[in-house]
């Protein structure tokens, strides 16, 4: 029985010497219908059309024989090793690898990757792959049936992106196309392909890179004062980012944009890459720019173009982007994609009670009175969530006299909804 199978990468090249050996050695070879055509597959070994990895790993296992599997590509990169290593096979897997199709795809548009995301996307994780195109200038995408280039760009609807489609890499159909997103959703595209989605207002990288994926940014520490992501803050007594202006003659509240409280916000929503976060009522900015440096994809929302002006610049300055759409919440919210987390800014009960609606998997919020703090948590309760709520007080102090210089008491609402 078969406890070693040989993996050969395949790029459209001539094979090497060693995947030509073991290929003239095989009894059993697993690849896709244009691999299994290949000249030096041996006519008298089995042949399985490759679909289900772990199926056909389950019939190599079994095997009485030498078995081959081919694949496109490097496939130790995002590949079928993972699967054919897995314990339950017992299969000692060695590899003979080729250019990755990423690596094809960067080269065929002549650009440099090191700086690049890259994702896969299946039905499944379309939603996150597309995320990640929202949220960084450089992203390559594994596409796959169902998720291809015309998803890709029915999904970024209002971002626009630049795509570099590679289709059929390394065979006689390859094709290269370069087009805005708009678009590719227009047109039909050959699988497999991968999507180069480049665009967005975040600097490339100057010089030589160091590390694999976009650079850390220029920003340091979080919960930061607005001043460090705006050259011109908004005045610390700013309305906390409902869009609308405060009643005349009434002091604004203060709380929405103390630095405890966003820190303390985003340790409640936890973003991370692959995740779309709404920014209700983004004020500053500051929050918004600070759950992008997360890699997460960022909407940010305010009846105040300028408060959406502001968010643009905070993530320009921190070398990240973001989208702002002006407009009030929560009629706003209606035309906005499915959000993993949120964070209300201003609106209260209403507008957490609207974001509840589209069921993401946190919410939080501030109120700056008990009464609006219970109004917020009977909204979220009515939507589902696990309500949490805490009392913040933060005093920023001057250390030249260690006397009071500003102070900040807001209720912290958050809101987690159950796993299924």
């Amino acid at each position: 029985m078969a406890d070693r199978v040989t993996v050969i990468g395949w790029d459209g090249s001539p094979l090497t010497a060693a995947a030509r050996s073991a290929l003239s050695a095989a009894t059993l070879v697993a690849g896709a219908a244009h691999h299994l055509a290949l000249p030096e597959v041996p006519e008298r070994a089995e042949r399985i059309r490759l679909g289900s990895v772990d199926l056909a790993a389950r019939r190599i296992a079994v095997h009485r024989g030498t078995a081959v599997v081919l694949a496109d590509g490097d496939p130790g990169f995002f590949g079928v090793v993972r699967t054919l290593r897995d314990p339950r096979h017992g299969l000692e897997v060695e590899v003979v690898p080729a250019v990755s199709s990423v690596a094809a795809a960067f080269a065929r548009a002549g650009m440099p990757w090191d700086d690049a995301r890259v994702v896969v996307a299946h039905t499944r994780t379309l939603r996150r792959a597309v995320n990640v195109c929202r949220a960084h200038p450089k992203v390559a995408v594994l596409t796959s049936p169902g998720a291809g280039p015309a998803e890709l760009a029915l999904m970024l609807d209002g971002v626009h992106r630049t795509f570099v489609i590679c289709e059929a890499l390394g065979t006689e159909r390859e094709q290269v196309t370069v087009l805005t997103s708009d678009k590719a959703a227009d047109l039909t595209w050959r699988d497999p392909n991968v999507v180069i989605a480049i665009g967005g207002s975040a600097p490339a990288p100057a010089g030589g890179g160091w590390l694999l994926g976009p650079d850390p940014g220029p920003v340091r520490g979080w919960g930061l004062t607005p001043d460090a992501y705006d050259d011109e803050p908004a005045p610390r007594n700013a309305p906390p980012g409902t869009g609308a202006s405060p009643a005349p003659g009434s002091p604004p509240p203060r709380t929405g944009e103390s630095p405890a409280l966003r820190a303390a916000q985003l340790a409640r929503l936890g973003p991370r890459v692959g995740d779309l976060v709404w920014d209700i009522g983004t004020g500053s900015g500051a929050f918004a720019a600070e759950a992008a440096r997360f890699g997460a994809a960022v909407i940010a929302v305010d009846a105040d173009p300028a408060a959406c002006a502001r968010a643009e610049a905070a993530a320009r300055r921190c070398g990240v982007q973001l989208q702002a759409v002006p407009g009030r919440a929560p009629s706003v919210l209606e035309r906005l994609p499915e959000p993993d987390v949120v964070r209300v800014g201003g609106g209260g009960a209403d507008v957490v009670a609207a974001c509840a609606d589209r069921r993401p998997e946190r919410i939080v919020t501030h109120a700056g009175t008990r009464d609006e703090a219970e109004a917020v948590g009977a909204a979220l309760a009515a939507g589902g969530y696990t309500v949490e709520c805490a009392l913040l007080q933060s005093v920023d102090l001057d250390p030249a006299a260690w006397s009071e210089r500003d102070r900040s008491v807001a209720f912290l609402i958050a809101g987690r909804r159950p796993a299924p």
